[in-house]
């Protein structure tokens, strides 16, 4: 069984956690992003033009220009990255395409299956960038400590 998260959405999120952790000195490159994160230039940029589209990121020009959050981390949600990036988590077509199926009415799997996305949506609207951001510093000072002989 594949339910798999998008390429873009698993890309998007890090570059997001990525801008959260590091824009704060300041903007930041994209191309230091994608060294970070180990995400083609290319495919990064395309990703950012989504994301400043739906208003969660700035871009600034010049010599210190670079993508700042657009709002603050505690105001962007998963949710927010998901729906500027791919839309609405789709499981099956009849839960997200109403009227395509014309047993929904009676259907045990429709209804299980609305309600898996419910409970998808709702995690998602719940997640805050800030959380991740947090929980990202906190892995990266434990690997700061840690040496190997």
């Amino acid at each position: 069984m594949k339910m798999k998260v998008s390429t873009k959405l698993r890309y998007g999120l890090r570059a997001m956690i990525d801008i959260g952790i590091n824009s704060q000195n300041g903007p930041v490159l994209a191309k230091d992003i994608a060294k970070r994160q180990e995400i083609s230039k290319k495919y990064l940029d395309n990703l950012l033009v989504s994301l400043k589209s739906a208003g969660l990121i700035r871009s600034l020009r010049g010599a210190r220009g670079g993508y700042v959050l657009a709002k603050p981390l505690n105001r962007i949600t998963v949710e927010d990255i998901a729906l500027a990036l791919e839309g609405p988590p789709i499981f099956v077509d009849c839960v997200s395409e109403p009227g395509s199926c014309n047993r929904s009415d009676n259907c045990v799997a429709f209804e299980f299956w609305t309600q898996m996305s419910e409970i998808v949506w709702d995690y998602l609207r719940k997640a805050r960038l800030s959380e991740l951001v947090e929980r990202q510093r906190k892995k990266n000072e434990e690997m700061a400590g840690m040496y190997y002989l």
